[in-house]
């Protein structure tokens, strides 16, 4: 037998049908998600403020780009989770995320003065939000490979840094509800160091959990 048709029958004997891999990803997303929402409420919880931030354009921003992160981060584990795929139209998920910043720092730069820039920029809860965030990432992070790990990927790096982007940003999203800066400028600087040292432990650790 060929190589190539070994593989593939490697692969359709480890793999399940499109249908069942996403229900199986969601059932185990949602399970990885409560375990993170427990942790916020119980560790970290929401803003004092949060009533009067919800009406912030500022805070919308960080919310919703939050949101979109996580959005792509799962239709991109979702998609390299089938053997053979690679992220298709979802390669361009780096240029939206970045063009989104892009124009959140843009749009601050024009409103506030140069001289803040520097304050606001640094913010006052840098520690807490590339800490937090990946604390709050590890439960996603660990549902979302044990779920692909069903669908027999054959790109387990880039899976696995995948699953780190859906997990960082679910936990962006969380943490964006108790952090208090909601400059473009904190948000474009310290939200991408949380999310990348997930992503970086996503791709590390993809290649050993999702290898088959």
């Amino acid at each position: 037998m060929r190589t190539d048709d070994l593989i593939k029958a490697l692969v359709a004997d480890r793999a399940i049908d499109g249908a069942s891999l996403r229900r199986v990803f969601l059932l185990f997303l949602v399970g990885g998600t409560a375990v993170s929402v427990a942790l916020f409420i119980l560790g970290v919880g929401l803003r004092n403020d949060i009533a009067v931030a919800a009406g912030s354009v500022r805070f919308q921003f960080k919310f919703v780009l939050m949101i979109v992160v996580a959005v792509a981060g799962a239709g991109l584990a979702l998609r390299l989770s089938r053997p053979g795929t690679g992220p298709g139209i979802w390669r361009w998920t780096p240029v939206a995320i970045m063009g989104l910043f892009a124009v959140g720092v843009g749009g601050e730069l024009l409103e506030v003065p140069a001289a803040m820039w520097p304050a606001k920029l640094m913010g006052s809860n840098s520690w807490a939000c590339v800490t937090t965030i990946p604390v709050l990432a590890l439960a996603p992070m660990a549902c979302v490979l044990a779920a692909m790990k069903n669908g027999a990927p054959t790109r387990p790096r880039l899976a696995g840094l995948a699953a780190g982007l859906l997990s960082a940003g679910l936990a962006a999203t969380l943490y964006a509800l108790n952090c208090a800066d909601d400059s473009p400028l904190f948000v474009a600087v310290w939200y991408p160091v949380g999310i990348g040292i997930v992503v970086a432990a996503g791709a590390v650790v993809g290649p050993r959990v999702l290898r088959w």
